[in-house]
C-alpha cells in the first residue's frame, strides 16, 4: 500500500533536517545587511550577495512532501540516472547522480528495518567521476520482503557532509526520509538478483515516486 505521507498535502514544502548549520548563519548575514542597508552604502552593497546566497540555499534545502504510490522498488533520491551495471554478485546497481538544483534529501526505497548505517571515510572527487567510487560514503542494509537492499549515499566535490536521519535496527516505510547529502552528489541502489531495473540511463527520477525495478 501506498506510504502514509500520501496523506500530506500536495505542493507542501519544508525544509530539510540537518540544514541548520548552512541556513541559520547565511539568512541571519542577509537579514541582517537588509536591516542595515538603509542607512549604509557598504551594507546595501553587501545585501545583494547575501539575500542572492540565503535565497539559494533556501532553494536547496527544500523538502517537499510526495505521494507516495505503489511500486516495488522506489528511487532514493532526486537526479538523473547515470548508470546501470550487472554487479559480481549478481546484483544491477543504479546510480543516481543528484546536482545542486536537485532536491537531496533521499528516502527510503522499500519498507523494512535499517540493518546498518555505515559511513565510510574517503575522496571529494566530482560524483559523476568514475574515481569518486573512493570517495567519503553512508552504505545502508535494508532488510525488505526482497531480502538485503543496499543503498550507498556518495559525497562529491562540494557535497562533504552525508547526514543520516535514522539509526540501525529502524523500521521504514517506503518513501521516508532518511538521510540528506549537502550539495551535488550521488546515491547507488542494489537490485536484487533476477530484478531487471525499469529506468533508462539518462532519465529522471524522482525521490520516493520513480519506481526503478521493472515487474
Amino acid at each position: 500500500m501506498p506510504h502514509s505521507q500520501s496523506s500530506a498535502p500536495r505542493g507542501r514544502v519544508r525544509l530539510a533536517r540537518g540544514a541548520s548549520p548552512w541556513l541559520v548563519p547565511t539568512v541571519a548575514t542577509a537579514a541582517i545587511s537588509l536591516t542595515r542597508a538603509r542607512r549604509s552604502g557598504r551594507w546595501a552593497a553587501l545585501a545583494v550577495p547575501t539575500t542572492a546566497l540565503a535565497a539559494g540555499m533556501l532553494w536547496f534545502f527544500r523538502d517537499p512532501e510526495r505521494e507516495i504510490p505503489e511500486g516495488r522498488v522506489l528511487s532514493p533520491a532526486d537526479g538523473v540516472v547515470q548508470s546501470i551495471m550487472p554487479w559480481k554478485d549478481g546484483r544491477t546497481r543504479v546510480a543516481i547522480f543528484m546536482s545542486p538544483l536537485n532536491v537531496h534529501v533521499n528516502r527510503a526505497p522499500m519498507s523494512g528495518t535499517v540493518r546498518s548505517v555505515k559511513h565510510i571515510p574517503g575522496g571529494y572527487v566530482p560524483a559523476f567521476n568514475k574515481e569518486s567510487e573512493n570517495n567519503e560514503r553512508v552504505v545502508w542494509h535494508f532488510d525488505t520482503e526482497l531480502g538485503d537492499i543496499e543503498m550507498v549515499q556518495i559525497a562529491g566535490a562540494v557535497a562533504r557532509r552525508i547526514v543520516p536521519y535514522v539509526p540501525q535496527s529502524t523500521k521504514v516505510e517506503q518513501g521516508d526520509r532518511i538521510g540528506l547529502i549537502r550539495f551535488g552528489s550521488r546515491v547507488d541502489v542494489y537490485l536484487p538478483e533476477g530484478i531487471e531495473a525499469a529506468v533508462e540511463v539518462g532519465q529522471a527520477t524522482t525521490a520516493g515516486v520513480t519506481r526503478l525495478d521493472r515487474d
